[in-house]
């Protein structure tokens, strides 16, 4: 399978009932491990979490370290919001590609560091 058909996959497992808005999200690992996610809302807004998110807690809870593409679907193609980049910055190989992608198929291809620039990480608070 693709990282598109994973994460369009996962997007039909979407817990959306408040937004009809379906996520899914597809990441690979440093060693070629690919895991899906999907957005999951809850009625007390701050309880929602985003696909890219659920993808990326669940390959650090299996034991992967570092995450080397994410990928993300939505209909109208919408891009990572500004938490997801920051999870994403905390578990980002050097070279983190990002794309995204819409119910047509067209795909985005960004560098992460084209999302977030200036990223504070885990090296900001070495001492």
């Amino acid at each position: 399978m693709t990282l598109r058909d994973v994460a369009i996959q996962y997007s039909k497992r979407s817990y959306s009932p408040y937004s009809k808005a379906k996520v899914g999200s597809a990441i690979e690992t440093e060693d070629g491990t690919v895991i899906g996610g999907c957005n999951i809302e809850n009625s007390s807004f701050g309880g929602t979490v985003c696909a890219e998110r659920v993808a990326i807690w669940k390959a650090i809870s299996e034991g992967h370290k570092k995450i080397k593409k994410v990928y993300v679907y939505t209909e109208a193609g919408w891009p990572p919001c500004g938490l997801c980049r920051q999870v994403m910055a905390e578990f980002a190989h050097e070279n983190l590609e990002v794309i995204i992608s819409d119910g047509q198929g067209k795909e985005t291809h960004k560098s992460f560091k084209d999302l977030l620039p200036m990223a504070f990480t885990p090296e900001h608070l070495k001492v």
